[in-house]
């Protein structure tokens, strides 16, 4: 394993990188931080924790918060110790060695490649509904026209439209709780409170724990994005201060958009009565006969998935810039316009979007599947990475610089420890596990692909 990388030199890259805008304010990188978890896997794919759990949801999400918010306070923790290291991929990095750092970078911007087309496919199912004379295909190019567009602006034109749409999510998810809150205690409900339907039909865990706990293998993935917020941050006036807010934000957001809104829905409606697929939110306000409910979710959900592809847009070309500044990728692309965009960066990351698309309709269930499924484990693959980045440099700063570590990782080192822990048993479990092991060996043959080109790379270069 290589040794701890110079925190200076992570900075620089091994080519030297041209300064990024620092546009982004602090109410951008908060609004980034706050939407990256907010997104179609709340509002449409909670259906299916709720419909396997039933009311003990509520926990599964809880113990998938957690995690996540560990991971986070890792990142906050070493970006504080590490200044001019942000970017998540550059935490395996420094902490584990070149290599680590490669394949973090290169996995990561994988991942978003593939959700960008993703995302651009849901948005234009959504928008398909209101426009059949349109195809699906040219809704989703149209999407991701319009949205590499705005990343080619300049970054301050990202972080407004990012601003705003997580915005729109935020008062969305606040507006729901509030409202079912009121039908939930009795005080728009004429029938009285509803909080029986958490233990009425089968108890709060009716298929039992171990379903609970198994649940989060899915639940996870719907918390990941939250380290979004370290790029954006590196495109901010302070940097590490903004990265090191966040452990504080990941915790408000968990328990209230996400326990709180599952709380909600459970306590409104029967959990049997939620059909995998179709969103609980639509459902709820259904049950309390919200005028136009379905609609304004439609509305809701969309708004996600043109945030997510903008944020997908953005994170997949400050991968690939950074990649080449530390001599991971063509050279060509350190290299910024007038405005300070890496416009090159994103040109490409958007074509290969454009390419995971076009598989979407050309090879559905083969080139397109692959896609999919090998980007199943690929996030906590990275997180995990960042984990034991943690402890490696955590020991070194303790030998070294004692006085830099502003910001402590909770419970150190147990809690690394335990954030370790559950992520492997999560992996191991989607290995075992007959419907969730493609995942699993998908993902693993796209990071042996991606560690035998770092080898090859090294080769070529003696």
């Amino acid at each position: 394993m290589n040794d701890v990388i110079p925190a200076e030199d992570i900075a620089l890259g091994a080519y030297g990188k041209p300064q990024l805008s620092q546009s982004l304010q602090n109410r951008h990188i908060s609004m980034i931080a706050i939407g990256g978890i907010i997104g179609a896997g709340l509002f449409v794919g909670s259906s299916t924790t709720i419909a396997q759990v039933g009311p003990a949801a509520v926990i599964t999400y809880a113990l998938a918060g957690l995690i996540i918010m560990l991971v986070m306070r890792m990142i906050s923790e070493m970006a504080m110790a590490m200044p001019g290291v942000q970017a998540f991929p550059d935490f395996a990095r420094a902490g584990i060695g070149h290599w680590a750092g490669f394949l973090s970078g290169w996995l990561y911007w994988y991942f978003w490649v593939v959700v960008v087309a993703i995302e651009a496919i849901a948005g234009a199912k959504i928008l398909g509904q209101w426009f059949p004379q349109v195809e699906p295909w040219q809704i989703g190019v149209g999407l991701m026209a319009l949205l590499t567009g705005v990343n080619l602006m300049s970054t301050r034109s990202y972080g407004e439209f990012e601003f705003w749409f997580s915005l729109t999510k935020v008062l969305a998810i606040i507006g729901f709780i509030f409202v079912a809150g009121a039908w939930a205690f009795g005080i728009s409900n004429p029938s009285g409170p509803t909080f029986s339907n958490l233990t009425e039909h089968g108890g709060f865990a009716p298929k039992g724990w171990g379903v609970a706990l198994a649940a989060v293998t899915s639940t996870i993935f719907a918390l990941c994005g939250a380290e979004i917020s370290t790029i954006a941050a590196a495109e901010s006036a302070e940097p590490a201060k903004a990265v090191a807010r966040l452990s504080l934000t990941v915790t408000v957001r968990i328990v209230v958009f996400y326990i709180l809104a599952i709380l909600m829905i459970v306590s409104v409606v029967p959990w049997s009565q939620i059909v995998p697929g179709y969103s609980p939110f639509a459902a709820t306000l259904a049950a309390m006969q919200v005028p136009g409910g379905e609609t304004i979710m439609n509305l809701v959900v969309l708004v996600a998935v043109l945030s997510c592809l903008n944020s997908g847009l953005y994170v997949t070309s400050r991968t690939l810039f950074g990649l080449a500044g530390h001599g991971d990728a063509p050279q060509w692309l350190v290299a910024v316009n007038a405005r300070k965009v890496p416009a090159r960066a994103i040109l490409v990351a958007s074509l290969f979007s454009y390419g995971a698309l076009a598989m979407e309709r050309i090879s559905p269930d083969t080139v397109f599947s692959f896609l999919l499924n090998s980007s199943g484990v690929t996030m906590l693959l990275l997180y995990l990475m960042v984990a034991v980045a943690q402890l490696r440099t955590r020991a070194m700063i303790e030998r070294e610089a004692t006085k830099s570590l502003q910001i402590r990782m909770w419970f150190h080192p147990f809690a690394t420890l335990f954030a370790i822990a559950a992520m492997l048993a999560v992996v191991v479990f989607m290995a075992i596990e007959p419907a969730l092991a493609s995942q699993f060996w998908a993902s693993l043959a796209v990071a042996a692909a991606f560690l035998l080109g770092y080898g090859a790379m090294r080769m070529a270069r003696g």
